[in-house]
């Protein structure tokens, strides 16, 4: 029994011994100071908390998206942040600009009028030069009226006036297409041949009438063309003046015409004077478009300086006895539109409401 009792004693003092001997080497790792306690211990994140990545810069490009980062195209979207004080998009910009460019125009066309009506009030003829009214227009064709050939339109003219025929567009209207649209603000140019010669037709802006006068069939046909090549709504009526506010130059080869008598006043003088617009035009600005519509405006393309970048589309003209051979179809203004955005420009707002 001594024996047993002496070997039991043993035992449980070596299984003690190893028991706490197995406790003290699982503890040894977590033996830290009392202030290790106090230490701040690191969260696991959650599976759903992926760490995100800093957002991609965004463009205020129309059309781009947000959440792409920029490609190598990057420099050439417009700037990305706002002007100091300004906190305008780039989309917002533009239509503050064409709002500037709207009040412009009209501010333009009612001091041409006024030019008029302040000689019609004197029981004088208007002067011819005073109605180009757009500073940049008049810096560039201010010698035009010096010449010979306008002396003896501004006669021409005078004569028309004094015999009390009807004269078409009203004379504050004659310079419209100039004085809506400056010269570094043209991106297009739609050439005409003749100003409109029935009554209340013709506003100055080629293939344009006023609102509340009936559409006529070259410009229902130029609607047509919009609606089948950019899906454009028919309009319910045909004044174009928001084109020449975008920077459209609709301008007709003669600027007047005598009332119900079609090329009345062709040949007088006018035509060299839109000749050297077009002339200049092509040579001071590059990358325009050129929309060349029928034979009398095709023959205008030798006064475009083709070295200068610019575009030239040929069709066709849209009146009814010639759209079905090539005007419906031929696309000119998404062609337009595409060449001006190739250039980093706005493109044209076609849709007339």
């Amino acid at each position: 029994m001594v024996m047993l009792a002496h070997y039991t004693s043993r035992r449980r003092s070596r299984l003690g011994s190893a028991h706490h001997t197995r406790r003290a080497g699982e503890m040894a790792p977590e033996k830290r100071g009392i202030q290790s306690f106090f230490a701040p211990v690191a969260k696991k994140p959650k599976a759903t908390e992926a760490v995100e990545p800093p957002p991609a810069p965004v463009s205020n490009a129309v059309g781009a998206s947000p959440a792409k980062s920029p490609g190598k195209n990057a420099s050439k979207r417009p700037a990305e942040t706002a002007a100091p004080g300004d906190g305008l998009t780039e989309a917002q910009r533009q239509r503050a600009e064409l709002n500037k460019q709207v009040a412009m125009s009209k501010q333009l066309q009612r001091k041409a009028t006024e030019v008029w009506e302040a000689a019609r009030n004197a029981g004088e003829t208007p002067d011819l030069d005073a109605l180009l009214v757009e500073q940049t227009w008049r810096d560039i064709l201010e010698g035009e009226f010096k010449k010979e050939y306008m002396s003896s339109l501004k006669s021409f003219l005078k004569r028309e006036w004094n015999s009390g025929a009807k004269v078409f567009p009203a004379p504050g209207n004659i310079f419209r297409a100039f004085n809506t649209c400056p010269m570094e603000r043209v991106k297009v140019v739609i050439l005409g041949q003749d100003p409109y010669h029935d009554d209340g037709q013709a506003m100055g802006l080629s293939f344009s009438v006023p609102r509340g006068w009936k559409v006529p069939s070259s410009l229902q046909n130029i609607f047509k063309e919009l609606g089948t090549d950019l899906g454009c709504s028919k309009p319910t009526h045909g004044d174009l003046d928001k084109w020449a506010t975008q920077g459209v130059l609709m301008l007709n080869a003669s600027l007047t015409v005598r009332a119900h008598q079609a090329n009345s006043h062709s040949k007088k003088g006018w035509e060299t004077f839109t000749d050297a617009a077009v002339r200049a035009l092509a040579k001071n600005r590059s990358g325009l478009v050129f929309l060349l519509w029928g034979k009398n405006a095709q023959e205008k393309e030798r006064l475009i300086d083709k070295s200068k970048g610019h575009k030239v589309l040929k069709s066709p003209h849209p009146s009814g006895l010639s759209a079905h051979r090539g005007f419906y179809g031929c696309k000119h203004f998404s062609q337009a539109n595409a060449f001006i955005e190739s250039k980093g420009g706005a493109p044209i707002d076609w849709q007339i409401v």
